[in-house]
């Protein structure tokens, strides 16, 4: 453990005394806006981006049984992308496993995942050794597509029904990592949860921040490399049970100025905030939204550091209304949450200085209604919840909002081509560009044609 721990030191020294200054750090936030989206001034061979920006997500798992063995899948499918009228690609590089397919001294590379083939979950192994970021990022620049590398960051392990997975369990000496959930046996190590999911680390750990943020700076290092997004930057958010470590009490001891009265601080199995919480309940909430935010901070400070013009941000699911049981508050500091969420009046009145949007260049909101939820004014409709989410935002940073288009209700079974454009024209009309979740259910479902046709007819508009 203590050597493991003295590498991670290592990386993360030398690459903050390597790391340069420039005043481009911050150009993709300038340079995003309504019209026309420049060419990146690091890679003049990019064609400009006529309109607002279109997100397609490439999950590492999902897609693995593609791209993992043959790079000409990779090279077809960016140029299919484009033709479909993305601008961007998002590949997912640290599956929840969180083993990783990019270049890393820190964390182990991505040998396998359990994915979804005809029918069933297999192991998908992974037999060559071309560089898999690194491919994508070559791909997609001939094709004129922006690459921005995704992770999934506070996972560290994946449990299925046909095994383990992942750097916890090859590394089980990292067990003291890992997140302490309330269950309703009692504090349970997550290694220790019985339920399939991933393994979920503890962001109070400083370790796994150190480790985390070593990550990030290897990451940004990468050539050509246009963005990073950090997924599942958050707590387990099955209910409110997740964060009850060693590490979490002693920083949540140090945020009160004393030892709290109670721990757990919430009941066992309590699923949402009650009517009237204690004020130590309150301020647990808050706490918990603290320690991402300050990750949050250090990250985005990583990465344009070691990276600088790599655009930083996250994804986050569009449902605000609840989205304190995650412990994030993704909203702008500007947006007073207690005041304008009617599910948040508990909150205390230093919550918002939890707020991160700030700290961002953009932003991923999930849209994920069902099929019959594309127009509306409430959350749980793409349209509400992209509108929503703007007011929340506050003009803080742009973001891009859009549906899971196979997982979703209605959407599970395929056949929903006539949707698309409607879908696409009502995100381009209520968010400041489009992301589509995800590249397989386009392959799954043949959506090819069809979300080229509404992102075509969508162009059309800006010349009326």
């Amino acid at each position: 453990m203590r050597k493991l721990l003295s590498i991670f030191s290592a990386a993360v020294l030398a690459f903050w005394s390597c790391a340069a200054e420039d005043d481009s750090t911050y150009k993709w936030r300038d340079s995003w806006d309504k019209g026309i989206t420049p060419v990146d001034p690091d890679n003049p061979d990019l064609p400009e981006i006529v309109g607002k920006p279109r997100y397609v997500w490439i999950d590492a798992a999902a897609n693995y049984p593609y791209y993992a063995n043959d790079a000409a899948y990779i090279a077809a499918d960016c140029e299919r992308i484009a033709k479909m009228g993305f601008t961007d690609i998002v590949v997912d590089v640290r599956p929840t496993s969180g083993d990783v397919l990019f270049a890393s001294s820190v964390a182990p590379p991505c040998r396998r995942v359990a994915a979804w083939v005809n029918g069933r979950y297999r192991w998908v192994e992974r037999t060559e050794t071309f560089d898999y970021l690194s491919e994508f990022i070559l791909a997609g620049h001939r094709a004129g597509l922006r690459v921005n590398a995704a992770i999934n960051t506070m996972v560290g392990g994946y449990h299925s029904s046909i095994g383990d997975e992942g750097m916890l369990y090859s590394h089980p000496e990292l067990r003291e990592w890992c997140s302490v959930d309330n269950l309703s046996g009692g504090l349970t190590n997550s290694m220790d949860d019985p339920e399939y999911g991933p393994r979920f680390l503890d962001p109070a750990n400083p370790q796994v921040k150190e480790f985390l943020l070593t990550l990030l700076g290897e990451l940004a290092s990468y050539e050509g490399l246009d963005g990073i997004v950090l997924d599942r930057c958050r707590y387990d958010d099955n209910n409110l049970d997740a964060g009850y470590t060693e590490d979490a009490k002693a920083a949540f001891t140090t945020y009160l100025g004393e030892a709290p009265s109670q721990w757990p601080v919430m009941p066992q199995g309590q699923t949402y905030i009650s009517s009237n919480p204690s004020q130590l309940q309150r301020n647990w909430l808050t706490f918990r939204c603290k320690v991402i935010h300050d990750f949050v901070a250090e990250a985005a400070e990583t990465v344009h550091q070691a990276g600088p013009g790599v655009r930083f941000g996250t994804y986050v699911g569009a449902w605000f209304s609840d989205y304190y049981r995650s412990g994030v508050n993704w909203t702008s500091s500007t947006y007073n949450v207690k005041t304008n969420e009617s599910t948040y009046r508990w909150v205390p009145n230093n919550y918002q200085k939890t707020a991160y949007a700030d700290l961002l260049d953009f932003i991923f909101l999930g849209a994920y209604a069902g099929t019959d939820g594309i127009h509306g004014s409430w959350e749980w409709s793409m349209e509400g919840f992209a509108k929503l989410g703007a007011k929340r935002l506050n003009g803080a940073l742009p973001f891009a909002a859009g549906p899971d288009i196979g997982n979703g209700s209605g959407f599970e079974n395929g056949h929903q081509e006539a949707l698309m454009p409607d879908i696409i024209q009502t995100m381009m009309d209520s968010a400041d560009g489009l992301f589509i979740f995800d590249l397989c259910h386009i392959r799954m479902f043949d959506y090819w044609d069809a979300i080229k046709e509404g992102i075509d007819q969508y162009l059309e508009t800006l010349n009326h």
